[in-house]
């Protein structure tokens, strides 16, 4: 079971000994007006503090280790980890931070030389990278062959936080799902959909599932290959709700992240109203492409939350990078805000949604991971956990 992971505390005395810490920095940079590249939102370097002040007091030398982009095996200075160094260390000192991961090649491949690399004069492993646990790389899986391992206090969190919606939700059970590609979803919206009381679909995918029961979605996003599924998902549940309206964009209208290279058409795009959006019912006319849930929508799925005991969410409800098409997924955050019931966001854009919204703090948990969050919450497990249950302490 994942809940048996080894724990910090399974370790037994540290003082004194060297422990490789796998992290998830990989955050945002940004440059300084003098050139100088620095972290733009610290928000995963702070979560990973309380394992690494638990360390530090229980007297383990500390050496961190991360990946941060995608340099595709090779040493490149623009994914160079010296400003989340900085960063680390203006938060906490004494800790090591080794070049970026991916710097390597044998960190994707799972290649036995590079994981005896990184273990070397080590004599504990901890995993604190959620975020990362669904790949089988050579720092998530590979040292719990060679040392002592255990979870960190996020992993650890995050893990029970998950499993606890699979096993014993406090009911009803509410989960939202959106964002836009339905093939990233289908498998853990089957899964989740045999466990919670309602399902509420939004965002870019649900048109696929508006077109199986027959719907006209316009020039809407819809996934051919996955029609199918989405009908038979739809016929062998009774709790999946779909929108009921939809806003709507005018034929040959562009969104403004459409214009980026154009920043005077984006403004002049952004600011245009009146016939260039409209709000649909089930039927949107050919040509028009649906962007965001209606107003009836948000009243529906607002009524459903607020009467939830445990709410999941992960995905935006429209464009929210868009500001004309934002209103659903803010109002989406805003209900979970409100609602009595346990709250739980599933990372990616619908926390950024709640950072932006500044909501963070009204919701219950706040997943550190995209698409592990959402392979646990479909599979029940991760590579990363698995390897934790291998090691020679667990």
């Amino acid at each position: 079971m994942t809940r048996s992971v080894p724990l910090l505390e399974d370790l037994g005395d540290l003082d004194g000994k060297s422990v490789l810490v796998r992290l998830d920095l990989n955050v945002p940079l940004t440059e300084t007006p003098e050139g100088n590249r620095v972290v733009a939102d610290d928000f995963r370097i702070r979560a990973a503090l309380p394992t690494l002040f638990w360390l530090r007091d229980h007297g383990a030398r500390i050496t961190a280790c991360s990946h941060l982009g995608r340099p595709k095996g090779k040493v490149d200075p623009k994914y160079d980890m010296a400003p989340v160094r900085a960063r680390l260390a203006e938060l906490i000192s004494g800790v090591e931070l080794l070049d970026n991961l991916r710097f390597s090649p044998g960190e994707e491949a799972n290649d036995p030389a590079f994981v005896l690399e990184l273990v070397k004069g080590h004599d504990a492993y901890v995993n604190d990278a959620f975020g990362s646990s669904h790949r089988a790389h050579a720092s998530i899986v590979g040292p719990p062959h060679y040392l002592p391992s255990a979870a960190g206090r996020l992993l650890a969190r995050e893990v029970e936080v998950l499993t606890g919606l699979l096993d014993d939700p406090a009911r009803p059970f509410v989960v939202i799902i959106g964002g836009a590609k339905v093939k990233d979803k289908i498998g853990v919206l089957r899964a989740l959909a045999a466990r919670a009381d309602k399902v509420l679909v939004g965002g870019g995918m649900s048109f696929t599932f508006l077109q199986a029961l027959g719907h006209s979605v316009g020039a809407s996003l819809v996934d051919p290959t996955h029609v199918e599924a989405c009908k038979e998902l739809l016929e062998s549940t009774g709790n999946v709700m779909l929108p009921v309206d939809a806003k709507g964009l005018a034929p040959g209208r562009k969104l403004s992240i459409e214009h980026e290279a154009d920043s005077e058409e984006a403004t002049s795009v952004r600011d245009t109203a009146g016939p260039d959006i409209e709000t649909f019912g089930l039927e949107i006319p050919e040509g028009w492409r649906g962007v965001d849930i209606g107003p009836a929508t948000v009243e529906l799925f607002g009524e459903v939350i607020a009467s939830a005991a445990t709410v999941l969410w992960n995905g935006p409800m429209g464009v929210f990078e868009d500001d004309r098409f934002a209103e659903g997924t803010k109002a989406i955050a805003e209900a979970m805000a409100r609602c009595p019931g346990s709250t739980v966001v599933g990372g990616g854009d619908s926390a950024a949604a709640l950072a932006q919204l500044g909501l963070e703090d009204k919701i219950d948990h706040v997943s550190t991971g995209g698409g592990a969050t959402l392979e646990l919450l479909e599979f029940g497990d991760l590579p990363g956990l698995a390897a934790l249950r291998s090691a020679p302490n667990a």
